[in-house]
């Protein structure tokens, strides 16, 4: 596990509307830069053969490691920040916007987006859509750390690579037929 990620069980509602019987805190992932360092040579080593003009990441991890990877790159970055306009408890209901003074310098551009770590993609799929939506391109997808296949494999089926430093295995379930629900156990605060 990469320095600075802390995971706790229990019964969580991840952002995607799935549920899960882990949680990662990532809070203190981006308190030492200099200890983050290689991770983000890392990252931006494998996303340099991607040709990009732009890294974007949801605020907030995401957009961290955004920044850092941009500078460590040379090329531009941008954030998307969390529409709380949108209470939709459907799978993959959040919405993530450019900032009005970023959105009109989007176009043309051909994005990395990263976030720090990804499990069923809903933030970056979010993402995506709004740099779409804005006129750029997405060619990869990136992250220190994804968490099983539903992000890759969602990335897969429309031409986006998702590259990664680290995976591991992650079990999700529709609330539907989650076990902890079925079992009466209650869901937990994320904080």
């Amino acid at each position: 596990m990469i320095d600075g990620i802390t995971h706790r069980n229990g019964h969580f509602l991840l952002e995607s509307g799935y549920h899960a019987d882990t949680w990662l805190d990532l809070d203190a992932l981006f308190i030492d830069p200099a200890a983050m360092a290689p991770n983000v040579e890392a990252l931006a080593a494998l996303i340099r053969a991607h040709d990009v003009s732009a890294i974007c990441g949801p605020l907030l991890g995401g957009a961290f490691l955004a920044q850092a990877v941009a500078a460590a790159m040379g090329v531009r970055f941008y954030y998307c920040e969390k529409d709380r306009s949108d209470s939709s408890s459907a799978l993959y209901a959040a919405r993530y916007r450019l900032p009005a003074g970023l959105r009109t310098y989007a176009p043309n551009e051909r994005f990395a987006v990263v976030d720090d770590v990804i499990s069923a993609g809903s933030s970056v799929r979010a993402v995506v859509a709004e740099l779409e939506a804005a006129g750029a391109t997405t060619v990869v997808v990136g992250s220190l750390l994804v968490l099983g296949m539903k992000a890759t494999d969602y990335f897969a089926s429309i031409g986006i690579p998702v590259i990664t430093l680290n995976r591991r295995a992650f079990q999700t379930w529709l609330p539907s037929d989650c076990p902890m629900c079925c079992g009466g156990i209650p869901l937990e605060d994320r904080g």
